[in-house]
């Protein structure tokens, strides 16, 4: 058995997620760059309204993930906010110029968030160096890799998650993200054995997940 985080872009997603079975909500805005920071008192109504666990985006513009250290000390201050308001886990992920981790960044914003879960989300999927990558961000003090195995979408990244999952061990949860569906979670699950998957189960064309996708995606890895 598997677990389901879904990706809400709206206060309205997220009562789907959770009313639907899903594990977790990974809060966010503008779906149209792949997610940046929430609102925040768009994630107040939020977290007073779930008892599932909320992990909340922290990423301060769509765009690539080298960040400057303005955009940095945004980062910094919204983990601290958003960490005030009750959320239950970070996500995010700093690479540098040369699509490396940079660790120095990335381990600042793990201790900012205080022992609470930290998600490095799919700037993965642009490293340069997979296997440095992976053991960089366990150093980091990561516990979760948002990836689709460093391709379009889980499909064809098929094998590399397969074999990210087998590199990461017990050590870090790989959590296959992008293009994830109901119609290929079962294959994927089947194949990497992961133990935790992302989507949006947004499948009309809206920005607002859809209930009875959200249900297949539970249903499938239980």
């Amino acid at each position: 058995m598997s677990k389901i985080e879904i990706a809400c872009f709206n206060i309205e997603a997220a009562r789907i997620a959770q009313q639907h079975g899903a594990d977790r909500v990974e809060f966010c805005a503008d779906m149209q760059v792949g997610g940046t920071t929430p609102d925040l008192r768009e994630t107040e109504i939020v977290r007073r309204e779930l008892h599932i666990a909320l992990h909340v985006m922290i990423r301060p513009r769509g765009g690539n993930f080298v960040y400057s250290m303005q955009e940095f000390a945004q980062m910094k201050n919204d983990i601290l906010t958003y960490n005030a308001l009750g959320a239950d886990g970070f996500v995010f992920g700093i690479l540098d110029e040369a699509g490396n981790i940079d660790k120095q960044k990335n381990n600042a914003l793990v201790e900012l968030a205080g022992g609470k879960p930290c998600t490095f989300h799919r700037a993965f999927d642009e490293v340069s160096d997979s296997v440095q990558a992976l053991e960089d961000i366990i150093a980091c003090g990561f516990t979760t890799v948002l990836t689709s195995g460093c391709a379009p979408n889980v499909v064809s990244g098929q094998e590399e998650l397969k074999r990210l999952v087998q590199q990461a061990r017990d050590r870090i949860t790989i959590m296959p993200g992008g293009g994830l569906r109901s119609t290929n979670i079962k294959r994927i699950w089947q194949d990497t054995d992961a133990a935790y998957f992302h989507s949006s189960a947004i499948t009309d064309g809206s920005e607002t997940a859809v209930g009875e996708e959200v249900k297949a995606l539970v249903k499938a890895v239980n």
